[in-house]
């Protein structure tokens, strides 16, 4: 049984956040580099955890990835259901958004799901966007060494790259014991 990931209160911020067009396009400019580690692995399946609008399914399409099982997953979007399994599981600026008493539950969520790899992309700042309560858009903003320890809980780091405003990971599943 999943754990609670998200409160009610702030599942109604998200929801009208996403009714703004520019929110949540950062999985563009990943697609081709996903794409590049779907077709070295040979993954044939990717969940996108916190999909919004499914961006990364199009950057992937338009990267010329072809013959893949694309699962999305967003609180926001009820009707993709829950998430599910995959070779590559991806979180496009996600876990920065998430309501810190979540951090270890979604991270876990996250874990389940995983069974090759995962690409994590995580900005370390403030977001432009501000929710309507008038919080920044990032609830988390703290640096790559708060992070690690949280996702090494659940995984092996087989990769990270420092980006101008934070860091995306490679990541396998620890071995289970």
């Amino acid at each position: 049984m999943r754990s609670t990931t998200i409160s009610a209160e702030y599942l109604a911020l998200q929801k009208h956040l996403h009714g703004n067009p520019n929110y949540g396009v950062a999985s563009l400019s990943y697609a081709p580099v996903i794409a590049d580690i779907m077709r070295r692995t040979k993954a044939k399946s990717l969940s996108d955890y916190g999909a919004g609008k499914c961006n990364l399914q199009r950057g992937l399409t338009s990267s010329g990835l072809v013959n893949f099982e694309y699962f999305p997953y967003d609180p926001a979007f009820p009707d993709y259901g829950d998430p599910k399994p995959a070779d590559l599981v991806c979180c496009i600026d996600v876990f920065e958004h998430i309501e810190p008493e979540f951090v270890d539950a979604v991270i876990n969520d996250v874990a389940r799901i995983t069974v090759w790899l995962g690409f994590f992309s995580i900005a370390t700042g403030p977001a432009i966007k501000t929710l309507a309560d008038g919080r920044n858009a990032h609830l988390i903003q703290k640096p790559s060494s708060w992070w690690l320890p949280r996702l090494c809980t659940f995984f092996e780091v087989a990769h990270l790259t420092r980006v101008a405003h934070g860091f995306w990971v490679i990541v396998e599943p620890k071995a289970k014991s």
